[in-house]
C-alpha cells in the first residue's frame, strides 16, 4: 500500500503532555518525548507546548534523533479579529516552521470555542457562525493560504470539536467556499467520529483537499457516553474517548485505501490525547505503529 508515494510518519506529542491542560503529562520531559517518538519508529512530530521556541535549538535536538517537525497548529481568530493580527501571528509562525524545515500549518479557528469551558460539544452550547463571520473566515483563510503557498507550505484547516468547524456540514462549507489552490483540510478522523459522523464517507468526500492527516481513534463505548450526556472537550480526553489507530472502532483500512486510491501525499500523525498516567504514551506510539505497520506496509 502507497507504493511509490511519498508518505511519512509522525506522533504528536499530546501524548505525553497535553497542550490545553498541562497538568497530564507534565513530568514528561521534550527529551523524553522525542526520544520515544524515535524508538517507537515514527520519523517526525508536530510541535508542542514543551518543545524549544528556538528554531535552532529545536532542530538540533531533532537532528540528533532523525526527526523532523510535520506541522504545528495554528489558532486563527478570523471570525472576531481583524484579518492583519491574524496575519501578523501567521507570519511569525510561518517564519518559526520554516527554521524548522516544517511545510504544512494547521490552522484552527478559535472563535468561541469551547476548550476552556464545562459547555458541552454537541447542541445548543456548541458555537456557531454567522454568515457574516463564514465569509470573514473564508476570505481570510484565503488570504493566509496564499501567503503559505508562496512560501512553500500547505494551510491545512482542522475541523474540531467544540468550535465553529466541527461537522462535515461546516467542514463542506469551509472547503466549498475557501480556494482549493491555497486552503487545504487537515482531515482527522477522530474530530469527525466524535462530532457524530462517517470517518470514510467525510475522507472520500473531501480527499482531493486533504493537505494534512491526524489518525485518531475513538472508544465506541467512551463516545455513546460523550453524545448522551454532552460531554466537554476536556472531559472527552478525561474520560479516555480518543486513543490511537487500532485501539477503537473508526475503520482505519478503509480510509488507507482511499488515501492510497487518490494519491495522498504528506504526513500520517498518529494524534490521541490521553492521560499518559494512565496510558503509557510509549506503550502506545508503538501499539500505533505496529497497526500501521500491519494495515499499510508503511
Amino acid at each position: 500500500m502507497f507504493a511509490g508515494k511519498k508518505i511519512n510518519l509522525g506522533i504528536a506529542p499530546l501524548g505525553w503532555t497535553n497542550d490545553d491542560m498541562s497538568w497530564l503529562g507534565a513530568e514528561n520531559t521534550f527529551e523524553q518525548c522525542i526520544s520515544e517518538i524515535r524508538l517507537a519508529g515514527f520519523s517526525g512530530t508536530e510541535v508542542g507546548s514543551k518543545f524549544p521556541t528556538d528554531p535552532a535549538t529545536l532542530k538540533q535536538a531533532l537532528d540528533l534523533r532523525e526527526l523532523s517537525i510535520a506541522s504545528q497548529w495554528f489558532s486563527s481568530f478570523l471570525c472576531e479579529q481583524p484579518y492583519e493580527d491574524n496575519e501578523r501571528a501567521f507570519i511569525a509562525q510561518i517564519d518559526f516552521l520554516t527554521a524548522v524545515g516544517a511545510s504544512r500549518i494547521n490552522v484552527c479557528e478559535l472563535t468561541r470555542n469551547l476548550f476552556d469551558t464545562k459547555l458541552s460539544m454537541y447542541g445548543a452550547d456548541k458555537p456557531v457562525a454567522t454568515d457574516e463571520e463564514w465569509s470573514r473566515l473564508c476570505e481570510g483563510l484565503n488570504k493566509l493560504g496564499r501567503i503559505a503557498h508562496e512560501r512553500g507550505f500547505k494551510l491545512c484547516f482542522h475541523h474540531h470539536m467544540a468550535t465553529v468547524v466541527q461537522s462535515a456540514a461546516e467542514t463542506r462549507r469551509l472547503m466549498e467556499n475557501t480556494d482549493p489552490q491555497y486552503v487545504f483540510l487537515c482531515f482527522d478522523t477522530g474530530h469527525f467520529t466524535m462530532s457524530g459522523e462517517d470517518a470514510v464517507a467525510a475522507c472520500r468526500e473531501f480527499a482531493s483537499r486533504i493537505g494534512h492527516v491526524h489518525l485518531k481513534d475513538i472508544r465506541k463505548p467512551q463516545l455513546m457516553r460523550a453524545t448522551q450526556e454532552g460531554f466537554y472537550f476536556r472531559q472527552a480526553v478525561l474520560e479516555h474517548c480518543f486513543t490511537v489507530p487500532g485501539d477503537g472502532f473508526v475503520d482505519f483500512p478503509s480510509v488507507f485505501a482511499i488515501l492510497e486510491e487518490t494519491g495522498y501525499e504528506g504526513w500520517f500523525v498518529v494524534e490521541a490525547e490521553q492521560d499518559p498516567a494512565k496510558s503509557n504514551p510509549f506503550e502506545y506510539a508503538l501499539k500505533a505503529r505496529h497497526y500501521i505497520h500491519e494495515q499499510t506496509g508503511l
